[in-house]
């Protein structure tokens, strides 16, 4: 017995370590896992009512998340947004980190639906805009992780619209690990889950992407039907941002850049005047997109056999996505200037 207490007062301590024989025994004994066991010095829980205490303290500050608060998480999603579209999202990853962990924290113990969608909601837009800072980054498997707490947080809203647009961003994943078939499925069951529902500026933006994922997948004439009913979804005007879906921008000028870029992948000649045109209007705010329309063009020259053309705009993407520490764009860059 005198062991035996020698014994806990250096598991206490930290000066021995458990064997399985005791592990298995302490683990029933209080109610632990094998890793909270091993993972810190043995506290013995005075009684199970502390535990519980903490429990309902933290539902209980989850449950008093105001509108307010919900307010300042999506508030400070946005700032992310902006920090990410001028300055690149190299230097975001700690806060964005962060703040998706708060996030998480607040649905993991809010109870009931009225406390948790408001919650689920807002961590459904910032997981998706920190997958799409993680590819840009290079992040790959991170970048599917967010992917997927977006579409959980997107069902438990029950928000169809964030849960197609995390699953259409998802795809791109899989597209660019060489996989366009498996991500153009991923697309269509987005569509399948938006229904006849959702606002037209998405649906356009899920054909856009749905063109995309054809013309990688060797697919022209459905890249073409999609690309036209992508076009026709479209609402008229200079508007840009969906007010339903804060996370997308798309207008006229965004989707010259898009189907240029889509034409400029099928060898088509109207990519041209679709790309000129679209970095004719571009803002210049949005520096990664400028990043992109760039090599899109130097893209649509070499197909052209016009490589001081290329050049020149290859020469501009590379600035911008050092600027904004785009490893997706420098990969593209380097890729097109190996043709040269």
């Amino acid at each position: 017995m005198a062991s035996l207490r020698v014994y806990v007062s250096e598991w206490e301590n930290g000066k021995r370590t458990i064997s399985d024989r005791y592990a298995a025994i302490l683990r029933r004994l209080l109610g632990v896992t094998d890793a909270e066991l091993r993972g810190s010095p043995l506290t013995v829980r005075p009684s199970v009512a502390d535990g519980y205490d903490e429990l309902l303290s933290r539902i209980d500050s989850a449950s008093s998340v105001s509108k307010s608060m919900v307010k300042t998480f999506n508030d400070q999603t946005e700032l992310l947004r902006t920090m990410d579209r001028q300055m690149g999202a190299s230097g975001l990853v700690d806060q964005m980190t962060g703040h998706l962990a708060a996030l998480e924290d607040a649905l993991n113990f809010a109870v009931l639906p009225n406390a948790r969608r408001p919650v689920a909601l807002a961590l459904a837009g910032a997981s998706t805009l920190a997958a799409w800072q993680a590819i840009d980054s290079g992040g790959v498997e991170r970048a599917w992780r967010h992917y997927e707490l977006a579409k959980r947080a997107a069902r438990d809203a029950e928000a169809p619209m964030y849960l197609a647009h995390a699953m259409g961003e998802q795809a791109y994943v899989l597209c660019e690990a060489g996989r366009p078939s498996l991500g153009l499925e991923l697309v269509h069951d987005a569509q399948r889950a938006l229904g006849t529902g959702g606002s037209p500026r998405l649906r356009a933006w899920l054909y856009a992407t749905e063109a995309e994922l054809c013309a990688h997948a060797g697919m022209p004439d459905d890249c073409r039907r999609a690309l036209d009913a992508a076009a026709a979804s479209i609402p008229p005007g200079p508007e840009d941002r969906d007010p339903d879906m804060l996370s997308i921008f798309l207008n006229g000028g965004h989707f010259a850049r898009w189907r240029g870029n889509v034409l400029g992948l099928l060898g088509d000649s109207d990519a041209m005047i679709s790309l000129y045109g679209a970095l004719d209007m571009a803002d210049p705010t949005f520096v990664r997109a400028q990043a992109g329309l760039h090599t899109d063009l130097a893209q649509a020259h070499l197909a052209r056999a016009e490589y001081d053309d290329a050049n020149i705009h290859l020469r501009q993407a590379r600035l911008l996505a050092n600027r904004t520490g785009s490893v997706r764009q420098r990969r593209r860059v380097d890729l097109l200037s190996s043709r040269l």
